[in-house]
Order: structure tokens, then C-alpha cells, then sequence
């Protein structure tokens, strides 16, 4: 049976880590041609060689998404590497960084809607030609090939978190720029979703006394979840557990795949019934 993604060129970000990660290997396993691109070139390498090592098809994108110039390498390397389309993007790359409001800095709030909604913004117009003038050329010759963007979300941003109110904004934000695009970019059979994730077990999603951070434009930045408040998550999921990875990326391979072709403009949550 053909795989559900044979020869598809496939742009993930955040693809070092995480649901990222799994979604670059479920990708690959599904044959596609897959640019990893992640801030850390340690993790991006490894998922590269791994594909390769299973007989797939990848190449590495270092770098801050939120770096100027850094959408135009992204996109240039996808294209050099595998030709001139773009089947998948999947804006994925993100952190958080906590606080209540009346505590919070410009700098937290700005990092946020810089990470999560003009990042992908950006990706979304340098890959422009490859997507939506693909897709042109496609129908002129008489041919209805859909192409795939999936926008990672929250449930931050479709229900609200104390303390994440950058976060939440951002990924609220996300919504309206999917929803948005889908409308404009529908007649050129281009589906635009996005996938609102409730609690995935991440390195974002830790307990915060297992002293994880990440650095982001030179700042060091603590992540996780306070412990108690994780019990509390756990409480409230129907499922009683969080997700793994590879759930949470089985749901980007359906947006991914031909099963969504109908599908554009819609946000799915998956929570675990939470």
C-alpha cells in the first residue's frame, strides 16, 4: 500500500524535540522528504540521521525561527534540497515563559507573539511561491493537488491559562491567522488547520523541580509545570493521563494526509476528552 505522504517535501519546526520530533519521524516513516528545523543543531541532526538511517529522506535547518532572515534560509533549503514545491509546513516551534500579568515584562510578552504567531507568519510568505503559485501552476494544467499548512495552538489559547497570558494570547492569535488563511488560500486547494494541544508530555509539560530551561535569544528560561498543578491536570483529563508525542503527531499526519482534503479552517483539539 503507498504511504500516505510518498515523496511529499515536509517543513517542520521545532522538529529537534517533542511533537515536532515525532511528527519529522512519522512523517518520514509515511515517505516524505523531511526539512528538521529546530534552534539546537544537536537534536535536528539526530532526527536528521535517524530518518536517513531508516532509508528516509532529510535534511537540517538551524536557527531561531524568530530571527530575521531565517523564514527566506528555511524556505531556500527546503526548495534546494527537494524541488520546487512544498507540500506540508508545519509551524510547530515554541516555548513558553510564565507569569501573572501584573508581573510580567515587555520582553515575555513580546517573545511570545514573536515565537508563535510572527514566526509563522513569515515561514507562511517566504513559502508563498512554493505553495500557493505551486498550486496555481497545478490547476492550470488541470491538476488538483492539496497542499498542507498546520499551525500548532493550545488550549491556553482556545480556553485561557492563569499565568500564561503571553502564551495564551499568541495562541489564540495562531487561530485567527488559520482561519484566515484558509479562506484566502482555499482556491488554491491549500487546507490551513491548527491543533490546539492540551497536556503532552514535553519537556515544556515537566515537573518545574526537574530544574529544565531552554535558551531563547540569550536568555535562559525556566520551563515545566509546577508538580501540584500537573495532579490537578491530571484530574481533569477524562483519559486520566497525558498525552505521548506520538499521539499528539498521529493527529498533524491526518491534517498532513490526503484523509483531510476536505478539511481546512478548523482547529482540533486533542486533550484527551479534557
Amino acid at each position: 500500500m503507498e504511504r500516505m505522504l510518498e515523496g511529499k517535501v515536509s517543513v517542520i519546526t521545532g522538529a529537534g524535540r517533542g511533537i515536532g520530533r515525532s511528527a519529522a519521524l512519522l512523517f518520514a516513516s509515511e515517505g516524505a522528504r523531511v526539512v528538521v528545523s529546530d534552534l539546537d543543531e544537536g537534536p535536528a541532526r539526530e532526527v536528521v540521521d535517524e530518518i536517513r538511517a531508516r532509508g528516509g529522506e532529510a535534511v537540517a535547518v538551524v536557527g531561531d525561527v524568530t530571527a530575521e532572515g531565517f523564514a527566506e534560509r528555511l524556505v531556500q533549503t527546503a526548495v534546494e534540497s527537494f524541488g520546487p514545491s512544498i507540500d506540508v509546513l508545519v509551524n510547530n516551534a515554541g516555548y513558553t515563559w510564565d507569569g501573572v500579568v501584573h508581573k510580567m515584562t515587555d520582553e515575555q510578552w513580546e517573545a511570545m507573539w514573536r515565537v508563535h504567531c510572527t514566526a509563522p507568519f513569515r515561514i507562511v510568505r517566504a513559502a508563498a511561491p512554493y505553495i500557493r503559485d505551486a498550486a496555481k501552476r497545478d490547476m492550470e494544467q488541470g491538476r488538483r493537488v492539496h497542499r498542507k499548512i498546520i499551525n500548532v495552538s493550545s488550549v491556553a489559547g482556545t480556553d485561557g491559562n492563569p499565568g500564561q497570558i503571553n502564551y495564551s494570547t499568541a495562541k489564540a492569535g495562531i487561530l485567527g491567522f488559520t482561519r484566515t488563511l484558509a479562506r484566502e488560500w482555499g482556491r488554491f486547494n491549500v487546507n490551513v488547520n491548527a491543533v490546539a494541544y492540551g497536556w503532552i508530555e514535553t519537556r515544556l509539560t515537566r515537573a518545574k523541580d526537574e530544574d529544565t530551561v531552554i535558551e531563547a535569544g540569550g536568555t535562559r528560561i525556566p520551563v515545566g509545570v509546577p508538580r501540584q498543578q500537573l495532579e490537578v491536570f491530571r484530574a481533569l483529563i477524562p483519559l486520566g493521563r497525558p498525552g505521548t508525542p506520538e499521539e499528539a503527531a498521529r493527529v498533524m499526519l491526518f491534517l498532513a494526509s490526503p484523509l483531510s482534503d476536505y478539511v481546512s479552517g478548523q482547529v482540533i483539539k486533542v486533550t484527551g476528552g479534557w
